[in-house]
């Protein structure tokens, strides 16, 4: 099981400053990582509407179950990720959080440069937007997540491509356009 933990947050200050250190903390992760934890990404994002602002940040830690996402947010702000994560944290004016499970595609794509967020249509069942959505992932190399334990204020489903994908319109999916930030 792939789970990511996804995090939404914006500054208080200047962004250059704040995805200066955003990229430090980055690093500092994968340069010491917890048990269980694989990859991360950041993105600047614009029109959320669970981001208060008119643009924020979406990070993905990727984490291979739940042990590892409990090893990890105690990992974060421990060791040599400490000071980067404070510094950071310092100047981030609010966020949230929430957790997806990878359903289909790569997870890989974290931070693409497109990403779809939807709920399951009423009605519908599971199996029968998997079946909908799945080939639309295999066409276009994307992953789809899935929200767990409905925790987060975005929608229940993301499903990322690095170009267009052209989601059915019954989905009637948010389509947000992220600028990734370079943290490797």
């Amino acid at each position: 099981m792939t789970l990511a933990y996804v995090f939404w947050h914006w500054t208080q200050g200047d962004e250059g400053d704040y995805e200066t250190r955003l990229i430090r903390f980055h690093r500092a992760l994968a340069a010491a990582p917890s048990s269980g934890f694989s990859a991360s990404s950041c993105a600047r994002v614009a029109g959320a509407p669970w981001i208060p602002r008119p643009q924020g940040y979406e990070d993905f830690y990727l984490v291979e179950d739940f042990t590892a996402l409990g090893v990890l947010n105690d990992a974060a702000v421990e060791g040599s990720r400490k000071e980067p994560h404070d510094r950071a944290a310092a100047v981030a004016a609010g966020g949230a959080g929430g957790l997806y499970r990878l359903i289909a595609g790569e997870s890989t794509l974290i931070g693409s440069a497109h990403a779809y967020w939807f709920a399951k249509p009423a009605g519908m069942t599971y199996a029968d937007l998997s079946a909908m959505v799945s080939p639309i992932v295999g066409r276009v190399a994307g992953a789809l997540w899935q929200r767990q334990m409905v925790f987060g204020p975005a929608l229940e489903y993301c499903f990322e491509a690095e170009r267009p994908a052209h989601l059915t319109a019954s989905l009637a999916a948010l389509e947000l356009t992220r600028r990734r930030i370079p943290i490797r």
